[in-house]
């Protein structure tokens, strides 16, 4: 059955809601621009909320993020549709057709009130995605703690349907017959901001990432470190232990030829450095080694953050790592070839190893019918100085890591960029000096199945 409505016709669409896009959003919608912000998640965010500490400065991650999710969120003119992928991208004379696919949460975000009394009621419980897969969360559930919006999620594969949280919810929220929504949005101007992936955890099976306990991923030890984290303090998964002896592995998967990742992933080096100093204030008396090929600290004060790393007591060590297995103890050991001492071979053994693994794009453009992606998939985009965030289609620019590995700085500033050209581009075509006097066009609303 089809529904049609009236949809929201809006001046700029941001795709993705993390840290970029949502300076894009605000950075628009305070120039008196109408903006929406599609997100793919239960929640904006992005991968930022999920980290413990930014480098070099090591301040809070959610003290800058959760801020500037309040602020999109509450925004007059800013729109935030989460749950929700873009499907296709079609360009007219007055500007983009944009198909969104709204997702069922199976809960009515306009009920829900976050009170969680659903999640308290519910007796499942399965590996939560936002913890890396350490803690728990139960078949309904809000995303985090600070989830914007907080609205309950309903996951239908690992629910048993026994009702109990329908009981539970005071203002009849939970419905199990929710059908997802195709929405077809006008826009004049697209900011891409779809953020990053890492490789999966088992790209390269010689580190035994996943049947090895011990050995984890960078984003598993950041929730590790977060103050609410899963554990509430680092320890690691296999019995509970605190680590005594950490390492690092680097350039996992990134700068490899042979698995298709050629690019350096820009990053890995930085927070590796800084998830090293975190865990050596959590664990004084810990051991923690870097396997590093080279160390690229290229933003302004990284040499001197890896510099007071190596005055704290971290090992750096120049090596390539082969294979990592583990001893009867479940402990990690690294078989590594030294790259300073004529290619020598030995084995050293961890409590924990870590892999930095590489970013991959988080969003391919041509699925939605943005253009062919550059040679290495984030979004084809200008001249790195003259035009970092334009793109080949005209009124699509990007922002963050949509167009290659970044850090958050550079991200912001890419984003707020991005801001300033969309809304040049808007008023140079007279877009939103029209929506501003009220001549709205319809688009469709189509309720599928």
């Amino acid at each position: 059955m089809t529904e049609i409505q009236n949809s929201i016709e809006t001046d700029a669409l941001v795709i993705g809601g993390g840290i970029a896009g949502l300076q894009a959003a605000i950075d628009l919608a305070n120039m008196g621009l109408r903006v929406t912000v599609i997100e793919r998640q239960p929640s904006i965010g992005g991968k930022m909320i999920g980290l413990s500490k930014v480098f070099p400065t090591l301040d809070c991650c959610s003290c800058i993020c959760t801020p500037r999710m309040a602020e999109a969120k509450h925004h007059p003119n800013i729109t935030t549709m989460t749950y929700a992928e873009v499907q296709h991208v079609h360009r007219d004379d007055s500007g983009f057709l944009v198909e969104v696919l709204k997702k069922p949460r199976y809960v009515d975000e306009d009920k829900c009130t976050g009170c969680r009394l659903c999640e308290y009621a519910c007796t499942t419980e399965v590996p939560h995605e936002f913890e890396g897969g350490l803690g728990a969360r139960k078949a309904i559930y809000i995303p985090f703690a600070n989830a914007v919006p907080q609205v309950a999620l309903l996951d239908l594969d690992n629910c048993l349907l026994c009702g109990r949280c329908a009981k539970a919810c005071p203002t009849g929220a939970i419905d199990f017959l929710q059908d997802p929504k195709t929405i077809v949005f006008r826009a004049g101007a697209i900011i891409v901001a779809t953020g990053y992936e890492m490789l999966p955890h088992n790209f390269k099976e010689n580190y035994g990432a996943g049947p090895l306990r011990n050995v984890l991923t960078a984003l598993q030890v950041e929730r590790l470190l977060a103050p609410h984290g899963p554990y509430g303090r680092v320890l690691r998964p296999s019995d509970g232990r605190v680590p005594q002896s950490i390492g690092y592995v680097q350039c996992v998967g990134s700068r490899d030829l042979s698995r298709g990742v050629a690019y350096c992933s820009r990053v890995c080096c930085m927070y590796a450095i800084k998830q090293a100093m975190l865990l050596s204030g959590a664990l004084p008396l810990a051991e923690i080694t870097i396997y590093y090929m080279d160390i690229r600290a290229f933003g302004k004060g990284y040499e001197q953050f890896y510099q007071n790393a190596k005055a704290m007591g971290i090992q750096f060590v120049k090596a390539k790592v082969a294979k990592i297995r583990e001893d009867e103890e479940e402990n990690p050991v690294v078989r590594i070839e030294l790259l300073d001492e004529d290619g020598r071979v030995e084995e050293r053994q961890h409590d924990m190893v870590v892999l930095s693994l590489g970013l991959v794009p988080g969003w391919n453009p041509r699925e939605a019918g943005l253009g062919a992606p550059s040679e290495d998939g984030f979004l084809r985009c200008g001249h790195v100085l003259s035009s970092p965030t334009q793109t080949a289609e005209e009124g699509v620019f990007v922002a963050g890591c949509a167009g290659g590995p970044k850090d958050i700085p550079d991200s912001v500033v890419q984003a707020g960029a991005a801001a300033l050209e969309a809304a040049a581009y808007l008023r140079a075509r007279g877009w939103a000096s029209a929506a501003r006097d009220g001549h709205h066009r319809k688009a469709a609303l189509i309720s599928g199945d």
